[in-house]
């Protein structure tokens, strides 16, 4: 699984010029689902995501969680982050995970986080969807669960 984490100050979803999801302060994580992840993936990335020390504290220094600072998760699925452009022009998806497995594996990936304690709210699988956001810093952070180690 890839994700591309982005502290915000707010960040929203539109699908069909209405508003699904509306954070304020706290990260928008845009998810790829590779073809072979699986819950351990899922695992690794909400861990990691919710422990991830990237707000400032009292010194400015980024020494905080969400947690720490009671902000909110957007959760935004996002087959492109497994984009192959290394040939041509057109970008090859061929490592993407099918909707049918990529699907679960996002709601797993949100529960997750939600059982660690953290508010969360989600685009809409496999709709064409309008994100809007303020990132914060700029702060942007890329994830990948194949480069654990």
């Amino acid at each position: 699984m890839r994700a591309v984490v982005q502290r915000v100050s707010r960040a929203g979803v539109m699908v069909a010029d209405q508003r699904i999801a509306d954070i304020g302060c706290g990260l928008l994580v845009l998810l790829g689902v590779e073809t072979g992840d699986d819950r351990r993936a899922a695992d690794y990335l909400a861990e990691k995501i919710s422990g991830l020390r990237i707000f400032e504290d009292s010194a400015e220094k980024m020494n905080l969680s969400i947690s720490d600072v009671s902000g909110e998760v957007l959760v935004v699925s996002q087959f492109t982050l497994l984009a192959d452009c290394r040939k041509g022009r057109r970008p090859g998806f061929s490592a993407a995970a099918p909707p049918d497995m990529a699907e679960p594996l996002c709601e797993y990936f949100v529960t997750q986080l939600e059982l660690k304690g953290v508010k969360t709210q989600t685009g809409r699988f496999r709709a064409d969807m309008a994100v809007e956001l303020v990132n914060d810093g700029p702060v942007t952070i890329l994830l990948d669960s194949h480069k654990q180690f």
